[in-house]
Parts: C-alpha cells; structure tokens; sequence
C-alpha cells in the first residue's frame, strides 16, 4: 500500500468544511505531511444542486478533474463525484465524502473504476439536534417574531404575545411527536425529556422500548401530538410522508418542525394548514427547492410570516461540525493508506 508520505491527496474542501481542516486533519492522522492539494468549492456561498448525474453538489466538474491530477484520494463535501470526473482519473482509488452521505458520488461508475467510497456519518447529529429544539423553542414562544418588532421596527407590540390569546406553549408536559429516532431524533428526545415533555416516537425501524419513550404508529403519533419534529431520511418511501392527511390527523394549533430534509414535508399542504388556522406555527430549516424560491409561499403570504420561522438550511451549521467531518475522512485516509478495513465503505 502506498506509504504516508507518498499518497496524493486534493482536499476539495469549501467555506464550510475549510481545505485547510482537511490538510491538518490528514497531518495528524497520518503522523507527519503528506502530498495535499487544495481546492476551495464555492458552498454554501454558492448553492449547492444536481450536477449531471449526480445531486446536492457544488458544480466543479472541471475544477475537480484539473485538481486531481494523479491523486489517488480524494476528501471532499460538496465535489461533483460524476462518471467524467472517474473517467479523466484513472489514478483515483479513494472517495471520502465529508458528509452523512455520497449523494455527490456516482457509485456505480466509482465501483467501475475500483475507487471506494466512504462517509462520515453522525458528523452532524448534535448540531442538528440543537438546531432543531432551538427551532421548535422559537416556534412555540414567537421568539423571532418579537424580536424583529423591537429590534428591527423599535415597537413594542410583541408584547401581545403576553396575552392568553397570543402566548405560546411550553414544553413541560407537552406532547411532542418525533418521526424518526436515528443519531438526530434520539438526541432530540433527550433534551425534550430534560425539559419535561411528554415524547412519542414513530419509527417503524425501531423495535421495543427505547429509553422509556413511547412507541407509536405515524397515525396515531399525529393524533396525539401538539408538536411534530421530523427526523427521518428521505427515500422514495418518506418523500411526501406528511401530507395534508397527515397534517389533518394533528390537533388544532399544533406546530411542525422539519430540520431533516425538505421532500419529506408537503409545504403547499402545510401552507394550506397554516392559513386555515388548522396549524399555529411551523419551523423549518430544510425545503423542497432549495434556495427557497423568491415567489414561495411561505415567504410571500403575509398571513403566513407571523406563522412561520424560516432558515436557510443551517442546522448542521457549527465549527464542530465542519472539524468533526476532517477528522472523520481523514481517519478513512489512515485507515487506506495503512491497509486497513474502511470503517464507512460503499463501495
């Protein structure tokens, strides 16, 4: 196997995941320099989206393949992994996607070309977790809303929120459904369970108890449940999974949470509830498009923003995060280089 020092390396990292993260993590890692070479994509400054055949990527085809030039590995988040960058390097043995997924890897064409594939799973899962019960606090408190009435229009109005009309709800006793219980869901549950919230969860590759939580199928979690968060991967089977007839399932005034993935969510159905006054509020940090288009209507009904708090797409958004997925990739690097089993291997 090729030694330490002599393996080449492009770190096509971004302005979340620096190139320079990845250079220190394979330093550590491989216990002195090594050949690095570094391409800075432009993500998230630049959106990312499918190239070819091949999703959620930065479009770098040629950047990438000028980069690689007799490198066998690369390390990468958001570099467009299609069946011409495999074709135009023939050296390339080794992929390691800094995310909790390759969705920018053709695997077919990689197993083609004998290149492994690799993957940094759970490097986000705190973040996400965090993320998401700070949505579903804002959601339920109007934090946002009162915040851009003082701050930003120096009214004093958010003060309605004080009234019973208008306040909003706490968690303590408060029944929270979660679909899904993977690394995010089960840490969400945690923190929901400190807080005294009463927590439900749907899974259905769950099995038995799980720390005392209650189990439950989608049906009746939504029946039951003031708050749903959603947790689940999105595959043919959880694209669309709530609808307007799960939606209709929950009770009035409840309030969505998705900082997941957007597909899982239909958000015409969920503007509708949110119009009709069926729902209160919802938090959502992921969408169906992304960037959220200008004419969407979860921006561009007025009788929505009081209803909604909207980010672009941050939960896995924290310095840990992007230092966590170096250290993770370069470990897979280690492991190849010293002619290891590969801990996160598809191909």
């Amino acid at each position: 196997m090729t030694s330490a020092r002599s393996v080449r390396v492009v770190a096509a990292g971004d302005r979340f995941v620096l190139p320079s993260l990845i250079t220190q993590a394979l330093t550590d890692e491989l216990k002195g320099p090594c050949d690095v070479r570094e391409l800075t994509l432009g993500w998230p400054l630049e959106p990312f989206g499918p190239v070819a055949e091949v999703s959620e990527a930065s479009d770098a085809e040629d950047e990438l393949i000028d980069a690689l030039t007799d490198a066998e590995v690369l390390v990468t988040q958001m570099g467009p992994v299609t069946a011409r960058v495999l074709d135009a390097c023939p050296r390339l043995r080794l992929v390691v996607v800094c995310r909790g997924g390759p969705v920018n890897v053709n695997l077919d064409a990689a197993g083609a070309h004998d290149v492994r594939v690799c993957f940094a799973p759970g490097r986000n899962a705190a973040a996400t977790a965090e993320f998401t019960v700070g949505l579903l606090l804002a959601a339920l408190r109007r934090i946002p809303q009162a915040h851009d009435l003082l701050a930003r229009q120096g009214s004093w109005a958010g003060a309605a929120y004080y009234t019973y009309e208008h306040s909003g709800l706490e968690l303590e006793d408060l029944p929270v459904g979660l679909v899904g219980y993977g690394a995010v869901g089960s840490r969400v549950a945690r923190v929901l369970c400190a807080f005294g919230a009463r927590v439900m969860v749907y899974d259905p590759y769950v099995r038995g108890e799980v720390h005392g939580l209650r189990l439950a199928s989608l049906d009746e979690l939504l029946r039951r449940s003031r708050v749903i968060t959603l947790h689940a991967r999105l595959t043919d089977e959880t694209r669309g999974l709530i609808g307007a007839r799960e939606l209709a399932l929950l009770p009035p005034g409840a309030v969505v949470v998705n900082a997941a993935r957007g597909p899982l969510l239909d958000e015409d159905a969920l503007c509708d509830a949110l119009e009709s006054g069926r729902l209160s509020a919802a938090a959502l940090d992921t969408y169906a498009v992304e960037p959220l288009p200008h004419d969407a209507r979860l921006t561009g009904s007025t009788g929505l923003v009081e209803r909604v708090v909207l980010t672009p797409h941050l939960g896995g958004a924290s310095r840990a995060v992007a230092q966590k997925a170096a250290r993770i990739a370069a470990a897979e690097v280690g492991r190849w280089v010293r002619g290891e089993p590969l801990a996160h291997c598809l191909t």
